[in-house]
């Protein structure tokens, strides 16, 4: 996979980027951040190789 192609689908499918993208949707702050933990949790630190926290 190219570096530019990596680079834009670690940008999009970052934790802080969805959050934002969820606010711009109307979805409140607390559910937004929700659903941000959970995404990142379960999705996007085994996708992204980083260890496990607590």
């Amino acid at each position: 996979m190219s570096r530019r192609i990596r680079d834009a689908l670690t940008h999009r499918l970052n934790p802080l980027h969805l959050y934002c993208r969820l606010r711009d949707l109307g979805l409140s702050s607390a559910l937004a951040r929700s659903l941000t933990k959970g995404y990142e949790r379960v999705l996007y630190r085994p996708l992204a190789g980083h260890p496990q926290a607590g």
